[in-house]
């Protein structure tokens, strides 16, 4: 065996060297084409721009209401994955160490998919009712905390 006889892997792509010559394939104008916007140094393409054209965001009309704004996004987890967590007693904690939510999601809704086999004590934001059912056969107990907006007022009137 020798060096000309390997296989490359894979794995690490080499960049393309440019400006390196005519020979290179990439010489002259190290493919960039010819002048304009994007031969240019420090060019950026932001999303939406169609090179001095009204872009299509402009161009349609805008109507209606959109909840993008405001909906409440819920991390999505399966009543057949609660057992993977290990423990007894399940909330947000320990269903993002288990790696079944992201630490970013604020809330969590737990869905009637899969199968219980031992009493849990889940707590969550939100149940399915097949979910609720579930956990409650298997002899375990849901558990829905209050929402914080609601807590907080209750005490402000106090």
């Amino acid at each position: 065996m020798r060096l000309h006889n390997l296989i490359k892997s894979g794995g690490r792509k080499d960049r393309k060297r440019v400006g390196r010559g005519e020979g290179s394939g990439r010489g002259k104008t190290s493919g960039r084409g010819h002048k304009g916007q994007r031969a240019r140094a420090g060019f950026g393409l932001r999303p939406g721009f169609e090179s001095g054209h009204v872009p299509l965001y402009r161009k349609l009309p805008k109507r209606g209401f959109s909840n993008f704004k405001f909906r409440t996004e819920y991390s999505i987890v399966n009543v057949g994955d609660l057992e993977r967590a290990g423990v007894e007693e399940i909330d947000r904690n320990v269903l993002i160490q288990a790696g079944l939510a992201r630490a970013s999601s604020s809330r969590i809704k737990i869905l009637g998919e899969g199968e219980v086999s031992k009493a849990l004590t889940v707590t969550a934001d939100k149940f399915s009712s097949s979910a609720r059912e579930k956990i409650e056969k298997a002899g375990g107990k849901v558990i829905v905390p209050e929402p914080e907006e609601a807590a907080s007022e209750e005490t402000a009137s106090e």
